[in-house]
Parts: structure tokens; C-alpha cells; sequence
């Protein structure tokens, strides 16, 4: 699936240019320029959402830091960053709209802009599905979505194959005529039991990854059945099966990093919305024996991004595979291992499931054939999720896995939580790390207001078909926090101005760096009157919501502020 480039640059893709300022008698003292924001961050800080619910199966949002323990290894791990995040409470409302007529640059206040709030995006696993349960998820998905899909609300629907899909709109006819168009397109694989002999990528794994003798030998009298071999050919029996085995993990690992690959670019994609955003897999799972680092870091994106992934087993109430007749049996005592293989398999193929959910704060729908009740639970995200940060001592920097384990002092509470992580293989980059963090604050919902900022907007329109959109922003100096040196006072203020459409999708965006080295009289005077950054923005007419996100250098503290603008 090709996902827009716009939408995947993010905060880099910010940079239009600085505008070009007067020359005040304190010129030397301000500037204002394009550059990578520098702020500190901590780094190899490792996330993990947890979901605490009672007895009942309500989460709950009451407990504090101190209530919880976590275990890296076994080895309890200090807690340094404590949060607790509400999915399912309402944004925070939008700003009043500006208003004015054709050719007159003015501000004013009118009703508010309605715009999308929450995001979901149903994702069909159409490469490991089977047409069944294809079927029955989908119609399950339009029930959900024509019933429930509200006015602030925008849905995708996504493919692992990249095939029919649609972007996040709350047009009803166009999910429910891409839903009808869903049919499985598996990539490598052929039709099952017509490969002689027969083997499975969980049986290749085994065979070929685990050296398992069983597994082998399972696959050794299937094939002297399904070939005709006599006992004399054991050995190219052997060569047979372990080429099987090859095949069986191509194509199997293909389907997997593919699958992966399109939920990692799903995320990312997402990760470009303002607001509440989830997921919802509908996928009756597989297994990743190789490309654990894959999956996590489809986890880790999610994470970073306050994505929710949830999963609803598309099989229902699944029946042991040892019970399916029609697969094709050449040997009893093979097909008694390949049984006990297949159940183990489908077994492990929830695994995956399991772990994007959980360790996202979501939540998994299996074993049950009420695909339209499993909707409805996944598509309400848990009212609390904490979120636990801590900083590995002494990490290695050798990429192994680490399992986690959180608990919680009070009895009677239950724990969904991030399984584990691997370790990284470099440090992380702080600057990077910082920018992220920024870009993260334009793509959220959130209003936060460490910083004293006020915004307001303005439009003009040249014509029918252009408009010219600014974004003031204007910053209070008085609490803000200076360092002394050389009898200047120093900070650097990060102004991000970004415009969305109707649907959430980008628009367009500015980066600005305000220097400041400010004399103390200067400091004095602008205290009383603040700074005003001003971003002009050349646009269609039409509804914008607006993003800005000020940080400052020297305090490491941040604001951002939702605003919205309609122009007919």
C-alpha cells in the first residue's frame, strides 16, 4: 500500500520559509529563522502502556505511580515517567472560526467549526484470511460502522495487500461499497494440500530454524506416502522435505514482512491525524518466527504516535485444523504429527494479536462467532491507560529481547501490558528524539499550556478560488524562563503553525525559531508586550483546522492550541 508522502514526512517536512522581519533597534537582539529544534530528551526511555481493570472488567484511573511495579528481566525497573492518558473522553474543543469578507484581512468570531474528533481504521488482513471469514467480518464491520460511526468520526478501511482500500472519510457509501470489495489475495501461497509433501511455515520453521526431528520426520513419511517412495529413498525423502520446508518459510516470512510492513506504514500514516486515533486488525493471526523486530516496531511506532491497537480474531469460535476433513491425508502416522503441529500453530497465531493490542493499551475480541459485538467492544477504547516510562541501566546496546512484566500492589485488579522490547542496537539521537517529541504534539488533539501563548487566526480572499490563511501567535514573556549570560537573557522559542483539512489529512505546515538575546531593558519592555510570530498560509477556500505547538529551549516546556477556520 503506497501512503501519501506528505503525510509521512511529518514535522520534517515542515519549512517554509521565516518571515522577513523590520529592523528594530533590538534586531540584534531577536531573530527569527528556520533551524532542527535542540531541545533536551531523555534518552532509551522505554514506553509501556498498561490497562488496569477490576473485577468487573472496568478500567480504572485511579491509581497513582507508586501503585505499580515493573520488572525488566526480573529486575525491578524505577519508574521516571508516569501518565495517565483518557482515549475516550472527548478532544478538546476547537477555537472559534475567523470570518470576513472577500478582500478584507479581518478577525472575528463566529460559530464553531465541527471537526473530526476520533479516527478508526478497520484493517483486513485480506493476505492470511480465509473467504469465510472475510465475509462475515466485513458485513460485521458495516453493521458497526452504519450504526455507529458518528459525526465527528472519520474511517479508512485498509488492506494487508494494499488492495481496495479507502482513505478516513464519513462518507457511509463509499466504507460500505470498499467493504463489499474485500476478497483474499494471500501473495506466495498456493492452494493447500496440493504440494507433495505438504508443509506448513510453521512446520518449515521447525524444521529448518529449530532443527525439530519430529517435524521432520512427520514431513519424511509424507512424503515417501505422497510420492511413492520405497524404503530405499529415505534420504531423498529427507532432501524433499527439508526443500519443502525452504519453501513453506519463503512464502510464509514474505506474507509475514509484508503484513507487518503494511501496519507499520498504516501507523505512520495515522500518526499524521489530529486526534484520537485506533486501529482495529481483523485477522486470524500469524506468526512471525524471524521478524520479531519487525513486529515490535510496529508496536513501538503505535506507542510513539498514541495509536490504540486492537484485534478481533476473524476465525470466531475456530475448530481445531486437526478436525478439517478435506485436507488430503497420504500417511495416518503423518498426518497424526502434522495434526498436533496444526493445532499448535493456530495456537501461536493469536500470539501476534495479543501483543499489538496489549501493548498499544488495546484490547483483542477471540473465540466467539459475534464479530459485530466484537466491533462495538474494540471500537470503544479503555476509558484510562497509563502510561509507565523507564530507562534501562546499563543496557546493552545488542538488540536481545527483553520481557516485561508490571503489577500492581492492590488485589483484585487485573494487568494487560506490553510484553517486552528490544534493546537497540545505537543510542538514539537527542535531537531527533526531541523533534519527534514536537511532531508528536502537532499530530495530537491534546491542548497543553506550560507556556503562555494565545492564537488567533485570520483569512482573506483574493478571489473565489484562493484564500490566504494566518495563523498569529502571540507569546508572553513574563513567566517565561531566560539564562543569563554575557548581560543578555538567552532562549530560543520553536513555533509550529500546521493546517489540516475537514478529514484530518495534512495541508501544510511552518517551522519558526525565535532567538532571543535580550538585553534587560529590552526584556522589560517586551514583557509588557509579548512577541507576535505571524504564518500566512495560501490556500483553497474550505474548513481548516489549525495546530500550533510552541516550545521553548531553555524551560523545556511546551503549549499547543487547536484552532479552526472556514472560508466559503
Amino acid at each position: 500500500m503506497r501512503i501519501p508522502s506528505r503525510f509521512a514526512l511529518g514535522i520534517c517536512a515542515l519549512g517554509i520559509a521565516a518571515a522577513q522581519t523590520g529592523t528594530p533597534p533590538e534586531q540584534a537582539e531577536t531573530t527569527t529563522k528556520e533551524e532542527p529544534a535542540t531541545f533536551k530528551a531523555k534518552v532509551n526511555l522505554v514506553m509501556v502502556p498498561v490497562v488496569v481493570r477490576d473485577k468487573s472488567g472496568r478500567a480504572i484511573g485511579t491509581l497513582k505511580q507508586e501503585d505499580f511495579q515493573l520488572f525488566d528481566k526480573g529486575k525491578p525497573q524505577f519508574i521516571s515517567r508516569f501518565s495517565i492518558e483518557q482515549p475516550a473522553a472527548s478532544p478538546n474543543g476547537v477555537a472559534k472560526r475567523s470570518g470576513a469578507k472577500a478582500g478584507v484581512e479581518a478577525e472575528g468570531e463566529a460559530a464553531p467549526l465541527e471537526m473530526p474528533e476520533r479516527y478508526i481504521a478497520y484493517v483486513f488482513d485480506d493476505v492470511h484470511i480465509k473467504l469465510e471469514d472475510l465475509v462475515r467480518g466485513r458485513d460485521a464491520a458495516w453493521k458497526h460502522i452504519s450504526t455507529s460511526l458518528r459525526a465527528a468520526d472519520r474511517a479508512a478501511i485498509y488492506t494487508t495487500s494494499g488492495r481496495d482500500i479507502l482513505e478516513f472519510t464519513d462518507d457511509k457509501d463509499k466504507l460500505h461499497a470498499t467493504l463489499l470489495r474485500l476478497f483474499p489475495h494471500p501473495i506466495a501461497r498456493g492452494p493447500t494440500g496440493t504440494d507433495c509433501p505438504d508443509v506448513s511455515y510453521y512446520m518449515g520453521d521447525l524444521i529448518e530454524n529449530k532443527n525439530d526431528p519430529t517435524a521432520l520426520r512427520a514431513a519424511v513419511m509424507e512424503t515417501m506416502a505422497c510420492a511413492h517412495l520405497d524404503p530405499t529413498m529415505a534420504s531423498a525423502a529427507a532432501s524433499m522435505a527439508r526443500a519443502a520446508a525452504s519453501r513453506a518459510i519463503a512464502s510464509g516470512e514474505q506474507e509475514s514482512h509484508v503484513t507487518l510492513g503494511v501496519l507499520r506504514d498504516i501507523v505512520r500514516r495515522m500518526g499524521a491525524l489530529p486526534g484520537q486515533r485506533s486501529m482495529i486488525l481483523v485477522s486470524p493471526g500469524f506468526i512471525t518466527p524471524q521478524l520479531e523486530q519487525e513486529r515490535n516496531e510496529v508496536m513501538e511506532r503505535a506507542i510513539k504516535a498514541n495509536i490504540t491497537i486492537s484485534a478481533l480474531d476473524a476465525r470466531g469460535l475456530w475448530t481445531d485444523p486437526g478436525y478439517d476433513a478435506s485436507q488430503q491425508s497420504y500417511s495416518a502416522a503423518a498426518t497424526m504429527l502434522k495434526n498436533q503441529f496444526a493445532h499448535e500453530e493456530a495456537v501461536m497465531n493469536a500470539d501476534v494479536l495479543e501483543d499489538l493490542a496489549y501493548g498499544t493499551g488495546g484490547s483483542v475480541f477471540q473465540n466467539n462467532n459475534d464479530l459485530a459485538e466484537g466491533f462495538r467492544k474494540l471500537a470503544a477504547v479503555p476509558e484510562y491507560i497509563y502510561l509507565l516510562g523507564f530507562s534501562p541501566q546499563n543496557l546493552k546496546l545488542d538488540g536481545s529481547y527483553h520481557g516485561l512484566k508490571v503489577t500492581v500492589k492492590t488485589a483484585g485488579l487485573s494487568v494487560t501490558a506490553r510484553k517486552g522490547y528490544f534493546a537497540p542496537r545505537h543510542l538514539a539521537d537527542p535531537i531527533e528524539t526531541a523533534r519527534e517529541e514536537l511532531r508528536e504534539a502537532v499530530f495530537s488533539r491534546e491542548e497543553m499550556h506550560e507556556l503562555p501563548i494565545t492564537l488567533h487566526t485570520q483569512f482573506f480572499k483574493p478571489s473565489n478560488e484562493t484564500a490566504r490563511v494566518t495563523v498569529l501567535a502571540h507569546i508572553d514573556l513574563k513567566t517565561l524562563r531566560f539564562r543569563k549570560a554575557d548581560g543578555r537573557n538567552y532562549n530560543d522559542l520553536t513555533i509550529v503553525s500546521a493546517l489540516f483539512d475537514r478529514n484530518g489529512n495534512w495541508v501544510t505546515g511552518s517551522e519558526k525559531t525565535l532567538e532571543m538575546r535580550l538585553r534587560d531593558q529590552t526584556l522589560e519592555k517586551r514583557a509588557e508586550t509579548g512577541f507576535t510570530i505571524r504564518t500566512t498560509f495560501d490556500v483553497k477556500p474550505g474548513g481548516y483546522l489549525i495546530r500550533l505547538v510552541v516550545r521553548d529551549k531553555e524551560g523545556q516546556e511546551m503549549s499547543a492550541q487547536n484552532g479552526a477556520v472556514e472560508i466559503p
